[in-house]
């Protein structure tokens, strides 16, 4: 009698979730890195494993990425988003198991809706031993828009921790209309010690004659100081050819690259002079074509790097097919990615048609002696290899390798086996 009900809650249970009309998906994706410059096998071999697991049910999805390195339990995330009414609710819960002193990393829950125009959020975040918490309030009146933030707490570091509590930290109220020609932003802050400043910005002003040319201008006023902040943008449009332009403006004073904070701003603080266009700087270019499912690219790059968010958390890294070969610590691998190099060529499959259920890149990295950017000085160096092949067995599971040869060091630096399931 008792395995009768027991079977029977069973099949209820089933046919439950069979009428909320779920789904269960997710990849397990392996690589195999064989490190040949290691003096020895057991630093030479490198595992690394992640499963990603997405089970969908009615207007939710809940999510789990599970990372393994080396047999060690590396990364455990769980992510939800869904619908709850008028809710728009998600989140995510991350721990850090090879980390014994912070096992927990974060608690994070966002919720906002929209009622009468206006839409409301709440971003909340429960680290370690430390709380914050962000309202944001956004809604447009006619021409004007008007946003609305008050955090409560501070942000978590691990060298800052000042226990949980909800402390005011600032307020930021900001608006946007249009004034004469221009588009006008104001921003108002106000920190737990006060006035902090008042800021207001022109964004996309063109001039008729200059098409190419757009201009951005801030004007902040602190309570003892005021700062004037002017951007000028250019935008050469389609080149054509399938060629691509890395160009910035040319300055006097110079362009400020001296902190990264600087280059991503692109601002000149005219408190102690005055602002000359001088030109044009060109970084390099870039052609690119496909033909019968193959593409070639070859890149030419002379710059410092555009500045943004990328493996190495905000850094300068190189555009095309020479990011990630910058030479900059690599936050992912722990390691220092290979570079800096300049100029690369690459050909690749890029669809099905060209070789069915197999697919190829090869890129070719090469130095160069070019004003700071020295290498050989070699006309044809061939200085790193990067090769990867990946071929579909079956309809949910494709095997791949890749090869990263040190040409300049005469070592072949890297093999990586890598098996990927999906489901």
């Amino acid at each position: 009698m008792k395995r009768a009900l027991v079977l029977s809650l069973i099949f209820a249970v089933g046919l439950g979730f069979a009428g909320f009309a779920q789904t269960l998906s997710g990849t397990w994706d392996t690589d195999v890195i064989l490190d040949l410059t290691a003096t020895n096998w057991a630093d030479g071999i490198t595992i690394n494993t992640e499963l990603l697991v997405d089970y969908t049910v009615g207007d939710w999805t809940f999510s789990s990425e599970t990372d393994i390195s080396n047999g060690a339990w590396a990364n455990q995330d769980f992510d939800f988003a869904g619908v709850l009414g008028a809710f728009t609710i998600g989140g995510s819960l991350e721990f850090d198991p090879d980390d014994m002193a912070h096992l927990f990393d974060w608690l994070n829950v966002d919720v906002s809706v929209s009622i009468a125009g206006v839409t409301f959020g709440a971003d909340f975040y429960l680290f370690g031993d430390n709380v914050y918490l962000d309202l944001t309030a956004s809604g447009v009146a006619g021409d004007v828009t008007i946003d609305v933030e008050v955090e409560f707490g501070e942000w978590y570091t691990l060298d800052e921790l000042d226990g949980c509590d909800f402390d005011f930290n600032g307020v930021t109220v900001g608006v946007e209309f249009p004034f004469c020609c221009a588009t006008i932003s104001s921003e108002l802050y106000l920190s737990c010690a006060g006035f902090e400043y008042i800021e207001f910005c022109m964004t996309g002003l063109t001039i008729e004659n200059l098409p190419w040319l757009t201009l951005d201008a801030c004007i902040q006023f602190q309570t003892m100081s005021k700062t004037f902040a002017f951007r000028p943008q250019i935008d050469l449009g389609l080149i054509g050819c399938d060629f691509d332009l890395f160009y910035r403006i040319a300055t006097d004073p110079e362009y400020a690259i001296d902190t990264y904070a600087d280059y991503a701003y692109g601002s000149w603080d005219l408190a102690n002079g005055s602002f000359l266009l001088d030109g044009i700087i060109f970084d390099g270019l870039q052609i690119a074509c496909e033909i019968g499912g193959v593409s070639f690219t070859g890149i030419t790059y002379f710059g410092p790097g555009i500045y943004g968010y990328g493996y190495s958390s905000y850094d300068m890294y190189f555009p095309g097919i020479l990011y990630g070969y910058e030479g900059l610590y690599n936050n992912t691998t722990g390691e220092d990615n290979p570079g800096p190099f300049y100029e690369a060529y690459q050909i690749a499959t890029t669809d099905d048609g060209c070789c069915g259920p197999f697919s190829f890149d090869v890129t070719v990295f090469f130095d160069m002696d070019s004003g700071e950017h020295t290498g050989s000085g070699m006309l044809f160096d061939v200085a790193w290899v990067s090769a990867n092949v990946e071929i579909q067995l079956a309809s949910q599971f494709t095997f791949g390798m890749g090869l990263e040869t040190d040409i300049a060091g005469d070592t072949v630096d890297e093999l990586t086996f890598t098996f990927e399931v999906t489901w």
